[in-house]
């Protein structure tokens, strides 16, 4: 991108903002209220996703020919930073359906696969991206599931770990090796319906934060995929996981950002209301300070991932800017989420007052869709190529 586009990069338009405002209203007024017994109970209320497709959230990319919004990237980050603001869990599905399952299909799926699926996508179905393995994880292409030409269908045998929106989920996109005597070239990506033959959902795990968000085990034994449900080119799954995971990664830097400018507000809310010595707290130096270097950050964070944004929409490498993004807000949402507790003092402890689970959720970010040494390890790389 040139210089002169830069300054385009982070202003939103009326559209966008106004958008911003709608998802906004939808998180204030209809998730807020079901935070806490979600969390609880790590359960996403059914509501939650209802109201979720009314609102075009699910499909904000997919064409209008298909049912969707047809609508940006950029928009999509946009309603996964507002939502994580309240509540972190409820954005990650927004994101996974978005940035990742829709988003896969949009740049790999024929016309027939866009027709067939993209209409439920945008109305009932919720979407997962089946990537991860017991012995895979930041060696991701270490796959042990196997996909077996049987003539007329594929037949895949393997387990996946720690697939979020598993248990919600009607379709899945699943990585399997059709030849692993090729290594990463065999590699394949299908749709897998949830209700085809040999496919299950397993366990479902006991999370430390975004517990309302599922994340599964799936199974398949002989699941039987038809031919026409391969996602791309046969042996070219590797490209299909490294180009989704890349927009991924701006997701996870949305939500991010807004977790931690939820669990920012909320301190400050906090810290206006509290009085010791005859003044709010957040009058006083020692934390004005404190605030102040946080509230630089996240907007430091939030330029990364708007300007990373818009930079795939403009169809231009974003490689390096999504790493950089997710790896920078993701420590910054520690940070803020951390300090947001103490600024609370002893009620931040507890669960009543909120920033506890904002302390909880932030920790993912440093941990999926990439860690934070895979994402050092990408952009060292990308710089090293810039020099040739």
């Amino acid at each position: 991108m040139t210089n002169a586009t830069h300054p385009a990069l982070t202003k939103l338009s009326e559209e966008e903002k106004m958008f911003r405002d709608a998802v906004a209203t939808f998180a204030r007024k209809e998730v807020a209220p079901r935070v806490q017994k979600m969390d609880h109970d790590q359960v996403m209320d059914k509501a939650i996703l209802d109201q979720a497709f009314e609102l075009g959230l699910m499909g904000i990319e997919v064409p209008e020919e298909y049912g969707g919004a047809g609508s940006s990237f950029f928009n999509a980050i946009l309603a996964v930073e507002e939502l994580a603001k309240v509540d972190p869990s409820v954005s990650v599905v927004i994101d996974v359906q978005n940035t990742l399952v829709n988003n896969a299909i949009l740049r790999w799926g024929n016309e027939d696969q866009k027709k067939k699926y993209f209409p439920k996508m945008c109305s009932e179905w919720v979407g997962a991206y089946a990537l991860s393995e017991p012995g895979s994880g930041s060696d991701a292409f270490a796959l042990a599931t196997k996909a077996e030409d049987c003539g007329d269908h594929w037949k895949l045998n393997g387990n996946k770990l720690w697939i979020t929106n598993g248990k919600e989920a009607s379709l899945y996109i699943v990585l399997a090796n059709v030849n692993p005597e090729a290594g990463y070239r065999g590699i394949t990506a299908f749709l897998v319906e949830r209700d085809f033959e040999g496919f299950s959902v397993g366990k479902k795990e006991d999370k430390l934060g975004i517990r309302a968000s599922s994340t599964v085990e799936l199974i398949m034994e002989n699941c039987i995929v038809p031919k026409e449900n391969v996602l791309g080119e046969i042996g070219k799954g590797y490209k299909v996981a490294i180009e989704t995971l890349n927009e991924g990664r701006i997701g996870i830097g949305a939500q991010m950002i807004g977790l931690a400018q939820g669990a920012f507000d909320l301190a400050m809310n906090y810290m206006m209301e509290r009085e010791q010595f005859g003044k709010p707290i957040a009058h006083f130096q020692g934390l004005q300070f404190q605030y102040a270097q946080l509230a630089s950050e996240i907007e430091a964070a939030r330029l990364m991932v708007y300007n990373a944004a818009r930079i795939k929409d403009a169809g231009e490498d974003f490689t390096k800017a999504a790493a950089m993004a997710k790896l920078i807000s993701s420590q910054v949402a520690e940070r803020v989420a951390s300090k947001c507790v103490e600024f609370h003092g002893g009620v931040g402890f507890t669960k009543e007052f909120g920033a506890e689970k904002f302390f909880r959720d932030a920790k993912i970010g440093s941990i999926y869709e990439g860690t934070t040494n895979m994402q050092l390890q990408t952009i060292a790389k990308l710089l090293l190529d810039e020099r040739g």
